[in-house]
Parts: C-alpha cells; structure tokens; sequence
C-alpha cells in the first residue's frame, strides 16, 4: 500500500515538474515515445537472455531499467493536447485513454508493480524464475497496448 500512495505521489509530482518545465504537447509524446522505446529495448535483452545465455548481470541491469521506468511518472506526458498528432509527432494513443484514467490508472499501477517484481527476481539470478516474472511483466504491458494503443 505504501508503494502504491508513494507511487501516486511521485506520479503527482512529475505532473508538476512537466508542467513546470513548460514542454510542449510535441515534446511530451517524443519523451514518452523515447521512454517506452528504452524500455522495450531493455525488455528485448532480457528476453534474449532467457533464450540464449543467461548472464545475470545484464538481466539485472535490463531490469532495472524497466522498473525505474516504469516508475518515472511518465503519465505525466500524457497531457491535454497529447491525444492527437501535434509538431511531427504521431501518437498512437486511443481517444479512449483520455477518457478512462480510472481504468488507465489501474493497468498502469499493474505493470508498476510487475516491472517492480521483475526487477527483484532477476535480482536473484534465477532464470526459471525471472522466465515467469517476464511474462507477468509483457501481459500487463500488453494489457494497456490492448485497450488503448492504435496499431
């Protein structure tokens, strides 16, 4: 429960600190886009860890990565004026994000806490175990994609 308010605060904060930084819609949707491109790049490591050679370190460091991005409040770049194209920046959020943050909110603080579990099972340098977890981790972030990303 702690993780989850502390979560909520630091997205809370981040929301301000955008604000605060005085970004641009174009500019949001690039920082997310480059965001969640890291951190696909970082799932895709640990995925060829789990079907090659496993070497722990790179896992964990790839793990890591997820988690702290998952974790960085980039909801925050999900403003008004972000749901559309904007400044040669495309999108491929649904309308419907923007209209069902209760939703959002919710597979949003299910990946969270995904991302934070893979980051401790791999922790444990146990392949069989980080196999599990990774899978936990790709469901919840295809849960959103599902809903509301354009494909």
């Amino acid at each position: 429960m702690k993780k989850v308010i502390a979560t909520l605060v630091l997205t809370s904060f981040a929301g301000t600190v955008v604000a605060q930084q005085g970004l641009k819609p174009e500019e949001m949707i690039k920082f997310r886009k480059a965001g969640y491109s890291f951190m696909a790049w970082n799932m895709g490591k640990i995925k060829a860890n789990l079907e090659g050679t496993y070497n722990k370190e790179q896992v964990i460091a790839a793990a890591n990565v997820v988690a702290a991005t998952a974790n960085s409040g980039m909801g925050a770049l999900f403003a008004t004026g972000t749901e559309k194209d904007v400044g040669g920046q495309a999108t491929r959020v649904k309308p419907e994000f923007f209209k069902e943050q209760d939703k959002v909110r919710e597979l949003a603080m299910a990946y969270i806490k995904e991302a934070n579990e893979l980051q401790k099972v791999a922790a444990t340098g146990d392949a069989a175990a980080v196999k599990v977890q990774f899978g936990k981790t790709g469901e919840s972030c295809k849960a959103c994609h599902d809903k509301y990303r354009k494909d």
